[in-house]
C-alpha cells in the first residue's frame, strides 16, 4: 500500500480543474450563475434629507467618512444633494425623471389652427393653380390681362 501512495501523485478530488495544472483546485467552485443587470440606485427625497442632517452632525474627524462607507454613498452624493437643496430648497432632492424631456403636447386651440392653416394653404394652392390656368388660356386666345393698376402681373 506504501508503493501505491508514492506512485501516485499527491492531488486534491475535488473542485475545478485549475488554469495550468489541469488538475482539480482546493477550493470550491465558483458561482457560474449569471447575476442579474444591475440597476440604478435611487434615493427618496427623505432619505437625502437625513443624510444630509446626519452629516452635519458629523464633527469628530473619521466620522463623515464612516457614515458614508456605512451607507454606500460616495461624497459626491453629499456635494450634489447639498446643491440641490440650496438651489431648490427640499423640492430640490426630489428624484428627477432620466432621459429626454417629454415633447409638450399641443393644446386642442393649436390643433384647431393648424388644422384651418392646412385647409387655407390647400385653398390657396388651389386659387393659384386657377390663376395660372386662366394666364395660360388668355396668353393661348390672344386675350389682353386688365388687371387694376395697384396689382402688378407676373406677365
Amino acid at each position: 500500500m506504501n508503493d501505491e501512495q508514492q506512485r501516485k501523485p499527491a492531488v486534491p478530488l475535488e473542485g475545478p480543474p485549475e488554469r495550468s495544472g489541469g488538475g482539480p483546485s482546493r477550493g470550491s467552485a465558483p458561482n457560474s450563475e449569471v447575476e442579474p443587470r444591475a440597476t440604478r440606485r435611487r434615493f427618496t427625497a427623505k432619505y437625502k434629507a437625513s443624510i444630509l442632517r446626519e452629516a452635519e452632525r458629523c464633527t469628530k474627524p473619521g466620522s463623515l467618512g464612516a457614515m458614508l462607507r456605512r451607507e454606500g454613498l460616495y461624497s459626491s452624493h453629499l456635494a450634489g444633494w447639498r446643491r440641490q437643496e440650496a438651489a431648490q430648497g427640499r423640492a430640490g432632492l426630489e428624484p428627477k425623471r432620466r432621459g429626454p424631456k417629454p415633447k409638450p403636447q399641443p393644446s386642442a386651440r393649436e390643433k384647431l389652427l393648424e388644422r384651418e392653416k392646412r385647409a387655407l394653404e390647400k385653398r390657396l394652392a388651389k386659387a393659384e393653380l386657377i390663376i395660372e390656368f386662366q394666364k395660360k388660356v388668355h396668353a393661348l386666345l390672344e386675350i389682353p390681362l386688365n388687371l387694376p393698376e395697384n396689382v402688378e402681373g407676373d406677365s
